[in-house]
């Protein structure tokens, strides 16, 4: 688990890290982060409980308990990823362990959806794409590269062209997935249009 947690903020064009591997379908979100954590009252404390029934089941051989996973940070995964419920703790969760992008062979749309409104870009390719990544994870490390201009991983040995949506894609290199500092960087602009709304101005006056 990555200690050093910071959020994504504003566009972003590249993402270098480590890659950790999650082998196995239809991954859920209730596996990602079990229900009896969606009563906290913020997302702070989350990373700790990632994967925590699946954890604890496997005893210190979970992925995420590996010595050598804890500094990584782009996830690979295999196909419908964050199925299940809505639930957004689960990429949460995923972000504040460290993970800042995943590649899989497909997600849950919702899910997806949840990932981008964070920050998280989540990124497809080939089944057999996929199993050459996590066959090479079980023998050695594996950094890669994540360019959002060319849609590319690459690390020494391997290079991939990634699948992203269009709009997707848009959002990171803009900055625009980042609704609030997008907000703060146009306050001048929101005071202005409130000024201009006549019943602001008359409620305003009352």
């Amino acid at each position: 688990m990555n200690n050093q947690f910071k959020p994504p903020s504003g566009g972003f064009s590249k993402i270098n890290g480590k890659c950790i591997s999650l082998i196995g379908d239809d991954i859920d979100t209730d596996r990602i982060i079990p229900a009896r954590f969606l009563k906290c009252i913020n997302f702070d404390s989350l990373g700790q409980f990632v994967f925590d029934d699946d954890r604890k089941a496997l005893k210190g051989d979970h992925p995420f308990d590996l010595d050598d996973n804890k500094d990584a940070s782009i996830l690979i995964v295999n196909c419908n990823f964050g199925c299940g419920s809505s639930r957004e703790h689960a990429p949460q969760a995923l972000m504040r362990w460290g993970i800042k992008a995943i590649i899989g062979e497909s997600f849950a749309d919702i899910f997806y959806s949840n990932c981008i409104a964070i920050g998280i870009p989540c990124f497809t390719l080939s089944k057999k794409s996929i199993t050459i990544i996590q066959k090479h994870l079980e023998n050695k490390d594996l950094f890669f590269e994540i360019d959002l201009f060319k849609s590319t991983a690459s690390s020494r040995d391997l290079k991939f062209n990634l699948e992203i949506k269009k709009t997707s894609r848009k959002m990171f290199l803009s900055g625009e997935w980042d609704t609030t500092s997008k907000l703060i960087e146009n306050n001048d602009l929101i005071e202005k249009k409130l000024n201009d709304l006549p019943y602001i101005k008359f409620n305003s006056s009352i």
